[in-house]
């Protein structure tokens, strides 16, 4: 199969700070051909999620870049159209990498089957996917938060953020969340069941957050970095564990950072603290914890003990404004593109 009927979004410019719309080509592509052990696939549905920021970057990173030219790379849930591998067979919804376009060829190694009577299939690149399981790694393994102890998440309204605070309350902790406005700190409240929330965007976030942990903060999964750092890093307890998920507030900067040089003071404290700061990429846990954490997460969704929330955009088209907004904390849940 070979029609000019792919649609794909490819990295056209590297941004310098915010990236802008100018920076995405949408294109018309050939659907390619596949060999033996491959299946073509149709795309369903696109994640779109903040590390796509540092692929457009060509700076030094755990992966390399996105290079210009090359389709945004992304994780998808799709359908198996057409197959030369056994395993699977046309009408298949499978988790795929297959990047922001409309079509792929994949092996049939890199894929795996979805179920969708058992979840919603988008839940696999949310909940009971790579954001999942980011918060389940990161906070497990990392955080070992205990019962009674206080455990503070920025971006608490998204995918990663609300499932640290849901499984944090699971394991006996309390849960304090951080989040952009009155309506997603009220839904982080009251459906995720944090047990307070603090709003970003308050001029006295700083003391409302100290009023909010009067015990101090024993774990502290960071996500986003700047101001809520600065608000947080002072309620840190001795022996407080932190593990480093994202800095999506950096994201965007370009050139040294303004102000003065906090290192030696963050030094300070970790040696007269016994801190642990501890950054992470979810790929490190998979194997010795993906199994463990699909079972586990599916049974706390069943019986309520995990809820999410999902926004989905209509259209690859709208992708680039939608990744764009992500970065700005526009969105609500976990964003998902629908094709």
């Amino acid at each position: 199969m070979s029609q000019f009927e792919n649609t794909r979004i490819v990295l056209a410019s590297r941004p310098e700070g915010r990236p802008t719309p100018q920076n995405f080509r949408l294109e018309q592509a050939a659907i390619p051909a596949i060999s033996e052990g491959q299946v073509l696939l149709k795309i369903l549905y696109l994640s779109l999620d903040p590390y796509m920021r540092g692929r457009m970057s060509a700076a030094k990173s755990y992966a390399a870049p996105t290079d210009i030219g090359q389709v945004m790379e992304g994780g998808t849930v799709a359908e198996v159209i057409e197959s030369r591998d056994p395993a699977f067979k046309p009408g298949d919804i499978v988790l795929s990498y297959s990047g922001w376009q409309s079509h792929a060829a994949a092996s049939g190694s890199q894929l795996r089957k979805l179920d969708p009577a058992n979840a919603p299939v988008t839940t696999a690149l949310g909940v009971l996917g790579m954001p999942g399981f980011t918060a389940y790694a990161g906070l497990l393994t990392i955080g070992q938060p205990k019962p009674g102890e206080t455990v503070v998440v920025a971006a608490a309204s998204g995918p990663v953020g609300s499932a640290v605070g849901q499984i944090a309350r699971i394991k006996g902790a309390r849960a304090v969340g951080i989040a952009g406005g009155p309506e997603k700190c009220a839904f982080v409240h009251e459906t995720f069941g944090f047990d307070a929330v603090i709003d970003h965007r308050d001029p006295d976030m700083a003391g409302k957050l100290a009023a909010a942990c009067p015990n101090g903060v024993d774990v502290y999964f960071e996500n986003v970095g700047g101001h809520v750092w600065d608000a947080v890093f002072p309620l840190l307890n001795t022996f407080a564990r932190i593990p480093v998920c994202g800095l999506v507030a950096q994201y965007n900067a370009s050139g040294d950072f303004p102000g003065p040089d906090r290192l030696p003071t963050l030094m300070r404290e970790v040696l007269s603290k016994s801190l642990t700061i501890r950054g992470f990429i979810q790929r490190e846990f998979v194997a010795a914890q993906g199994p463990a954490f699909r079972n586990e997460m599916a049974s706390w969704i069943a019986d309520g003990s995990v809820k999410y929330k999902e926004d989905v955009v209509q259209g690859l088209e709208n992708a680039p404004e939608a990744l764009i907004g992500l970065l700005e904390g526009k969105n609500f849940g976990k964003l998902i593109v629908k094709l």
